[in-house]
């Protein structure tokens, strides 16, 4: 089974998000679709959060659920040691579910930094990422780039996709 992975810190949860899971669900090739809560970003370290994990992990809940989508939240790194890296997560989920075949969901301006992420060389050879478009991340050189390595499994532009111009720091900011 091919399982997307939506990975953040959702502080807040907000419409862009949702739009996000909402195209995975109707528009890509993926058999399930997964939002992963993180309950701390090793990049946001020190950073204050709006709420703590544990509501922003039901709020995740409450949103899919509102929404109607066949979206799974997961708390996997709940339990996961601090610093919590995306490539430990998925390392997990591949063992605990060696026969689903998992990828990494995005938003472009984080595809500009993937490289710069703890083992994201490592990322880009053992899983695909999806890439969702943002406002004013041009990500098209990045992917061409990362998929001219001999061994990326594989970037994708959702090139179709709607554009939302919101942000959770925005949103978070204005409060």
């Amino acid at each position: 089974m091919k399982v997307s992975l939506l990975f953040g810190s959702f502080n807040p949860i907000h419409e862009g998000h949702m739009a996000i899971l909402r195209y995975l669900v109707e528009e890509s090739p993926a058999d399930e679709v997964r939002m992963v809560v993180s309950p701390q970003s090793p990049f946001k370290k020190g950073r204050g959060l709006l709420s703590n994990a544990s509501k922003r992990l039901k709020a995740a809940r409450e949103a899919v659920t509102a929404a109607g989508l066949p979206v799974a939240v997961s708390d996997v790194e709940f339990s996961m040691p601090e610093p919590r890296y995306t490539i430990d997560t998925l390392h997990l989920l591949q063992e605990k579910e060696p026969d689903n075949e998992f990828v990494l969901v995005m938003g472009a301006d984080n595809l500009l930094s993937l490289e710069n992420w703890r083992c994201g060389d490592e990322i880009l050879r053992e899983f695909e990422v999806w890439v969702y478009p943002r406002p004013g991340s041009d990500a098209r050189s990045v992917a061409d780039r990362l998929n001219a390595m001999p061994d990326c499994k594989g970037v994708t532009l959702f090139e179709d996709a709607p554009l939302y111009d919101i942000s959770s720091t925005e949103i978070r900011n204005r409060g």
